[in-house]
């Protein structure tokens, strides 16, 4: 058990702020947000280029250096070390909240390990700000972010969810929209949804509805800049259904073998577990298996 004090005198080691940035509208950018900034003594951003903007708006001069998907791992002994010096960082992401659906979560969590203190400022957000404009429940939800773009993967997490009575909350592109709805419809069915675009902008807009009827929607007209996407969560009804249904009714036999593998079976076992809890004959597992090596 580690125990962080924040703000404790005395502290000769640096500090890692993860400072939130507007999603859309400047006017959200918090007075603290902006004080910490001009103190850094480096700003960690996703693209340096779209928070030099920023900082111009709000005549911040500090240094910026770039902190992304691919140079994170050079970058953390880069800024771990400068703490260790005393320094103040300064985290950012291109909107938002930094270290949610992005590489940050990684920094935050190499300076918990280097025993380093980590402040979070709050602010901006889209999930959140999504969820409360939604309509729909808000006292139990879920951050999922991006589905995987793989059709298998995106409804093996669908399924994962699929009796959670939370609310989902999805981040996802325009241009697979489309796909994510129609994996939704086929695994969640027709539940009610919200989809939240431009959010804080001139041209924010929310649709809400059913699955079925923003799938229609989205037929008549292109959908542009990031989405949220808030999904209600199962029924108790649905729940309650799936309680009844054993996990591997929605699977392939081969995907029902695999688990108990993974699980720790040999192949001869897991065909065996198979066979008894399908209710058909070894054989015919045992073929599919052999058949599916060979392909």
């Amino acid at each position: 058990m580690k125990e962080q004090r924040s703000f404790q005198k005395g502290n000769e080691t640096g500090t890692l702020y993860v400072v939130p940035t507007p999603i859309g509208n400047l006017q959200d950018m918090t007075f603290r947000a902006v004080d910490i900034l001009k103190e850094a003594d480096i700003i960690a951003a996703e693209d340096t280029r779209h928070s030099k903007k920023l900082c111009h708006v709000f005549d911040i001069g500090t240094p910026l250096i770039s902190y992304h998907e691919h140079n994170k791992k050079e970058r953390e002994g880069e800024l771990v070390a400068r703490a260790q010096r005393g320094e103040v960082i300064a985290l950012v992401s291109d909107a938002g909240m930094p270290a949610i659906s992005d590489p940050g979560v990684d920094l935050v969590k190499r300076f918990i390990e280097e025993g380093l203190t980590v402040v979070g400022l709050p602010g901006a957000n889209a999930a959140v700000t999504s969820l409360v404009v939604s309509g729909l429940p808000t006292d139990a939800f879920t951050f999922i972010g991006f589905l995987d773009r793989n059709k298998k993967h995106r409804k093996q997490v669908l399924e994962q969810w699929k009796g959670s009575p939370s609310t989902l909350i999805f981040y996802e592109a325009p241009h697979r929209l489309k796909e994510m709805l129609k994996a939704v419809e086929e695994v969640l069915g027709n539940r009610n949804i919200a989809l939240c675009r431009e959010l804080t902008k001139q041209y924010e807009t929310i649709l809400r509805g059913t699955v079925e009827e923003l799938k229609d929607r989205l037929l008549e007209e292109a959908v542009k800049g990031e989405c949220v996407v808030v999904i209600e969560g199962a029924t108790e009804e649905e729940q309650k259904a799936l309680e009844d249904v054993p996990w591997w009714v929605e699977v392939s036999l081969i995907d029902h073998i695999q688990k108990l593998m993974d699980e720790g079976e040999t192949s001869k076992q897991a065909i065996k577990s198979v066979a008894v809890e399908r209710g058909i004959p070894k054989r015919e597992v045992y073929q599919a298996f052999h058949v599916e090596e060979e392909n």
